[in-house]
């Protein structure tokens, strides 16, 4: 799991070493080579990665992963690929993996964005989720926002024919401007019948972030765009 520098000079997210347990640590050493998918250059063969041909789903930015294991759980027709760079959530993810022997799920640790270029091939993808991404509030930092119109139109160029991208967030200005940017990228259309915000999808586990919001009383957004 070694890094490898990011060319980028303007990433959606900042590295923090966090606290990690020593089962998780353990995990990153003892589960990563079932689970884990190393970054690198080459387009990834998903269907040797998960010894079948199956819709695949990816989760940028998952967080501790309670979402990711509920869909995987409840899926196993399913693939999962799960995106995330911070080592506690990806440690907590292999462990939740192997106490539910959950075999239709892979994990890289690198940014998603990179990952999206090099590995991941066009049209390959029927799913890609990017729940409660960084909403750098700050003006100064919203060029650090993950939605914005490259990456919008990378995501388009992976995803299969009729393949969805699912979305949400509870800070309004964020999913106002990712209502916009999604709506002028060509190639998707919203599947909110009145063209703006969809109902919350009852399959999405709670995640940490949203469980916080709802603390704090902030309404949740969710998107819903596919491609034509």
């Amino acid at each position: 799991m070694a890094g490898t520098e990011h060319p980028r000079s303007i990433r959606s997210f900042v590295t923090r070493g966090g606290r990690i347990t020593a089962a998780q640590e353990r995990a990153l050493s003892a589960l990563w080579p079932k689970y884990g998918v190393a970054f690198g250059m080459q387009v990834l063969d998903v269907r040797a990665l998960f010894g079948r041909d199956a819709p695949l789903t990816i989760e940028i930015g998952f967080g501790n992963g309670d979402n990711l294991l509920a869909l995987a759980a409840g899926h196993p027709g399913r693939d999962f690929l799960g995106v995330e760079v911070h080592r506690p959530g990806v440690g907590r993810v292999l462990l939740g993996l192997e106490e539910r022997r959950l075999a239709n799920v892979r994990v890289i640790c690198h940014d998603a964005v990179e990952v999206f270029e090099r590995q991941i091939a066009p049209q390959s993808v029927h799913e890609i989720l990017v729940l409660f991404p960084d909403p750098w509030p700050k003006k100064r930092h919203h060029k650090r926002r993950l939605i914005q119109a490259p990456f919008a139109e990378l995501a388009v160029s992976r995803l299969t024919h009729g393949g969805v991208l699912r979305l949400a967030t509870d800070w309004q200005p964020y999913a106002l401007e990712m209502l916009s940017t999604l709506a002028a990228t060509p190639g998707l259309e919203n599947l909110a019948a009145d063209g703006a915000f969809v109902p919350r999808p009852a399959e999405r586990a709670p995640t940490r972030f949203e469980r916080r919001g709802e603390r704090l009383g902030h309404e949740v957004w969710d998107l819903a765009f596919r491609r034509t």
